[in-house]
């Protein structure tokens, strides 16, 4: 069974700052269409990479049994529903074993139930130089915690750069 065609990761890696408190499997989907100047991955614009199908999920996930806590979703702005769906299958073929997260450059959110049933994090707000990334005192982006009636709890400041005297 397909995801859907439309999401395809380029590579993957396991992380421990783009989730707090967590051991993150972080996969890069490509055909990203936002674009934003400045950005650390624009190779992920191009249309590169590997279907991400349900067997090849749970395969990368199966690789790192009882090592990650989390399964970050690192793009995926061309398929936002085939996002959610992967979340949604992430949550219930683990039985809650797994937290899920969604690293979006867009400025909007599916409805609460939705975000509920297949995330707990999401980022959100393109990259802009000006304002600069999650760990800048003025970023345009957001980083929060899905609670379990879809609200969000803003979890940016865990980003932020702590000085000598903070």
């Amino acid at each position: 069974m397909h995801i859907t065609t439309m999401l395809k990761y380029y590579n993957y890696d396991i992380v421990f700052q783009e989730y707090p408190d967590e051991v993150t499997l972080a996969i890069n989907l490509t055909m990203c269409p936002n674009r934003c100047v400045g950005c650390h991955s624009a190779y992920l614009r191009e249309d590169i990479g590997e279907e991400l199908t349900h067997e090849r999920l749970t395969a990368l996930i199966d690789s790192y049994d009882g090592t990650i806590t989390c399964v970050g979703i690192q793009g995926g702005d061309n398929d936002p529903e085939a996002v959610l769906a992967a979340g949604r299958y992430i949550k219930q073929h683990y039985e809650g074993r797994l937290r899920t997260g969604w690293y979006s450059g867009r400025t909007w959110l599916p409805d609460a139930a939705t975000l509920a049933a297949s995330l707990d994090y999401v980022k959100t707000g393109p990259y802009s130089a000006k304002f600069g990334p999650l760990s800048s005192p003025t970023t345009n982006q957001r980083f929060c915690r899905v609670e379990a009636d879809g609200t969000l709890t803003d979890m940016t400041q865990r980003f932020k750069k702590k000085g000598v005297n903070d």
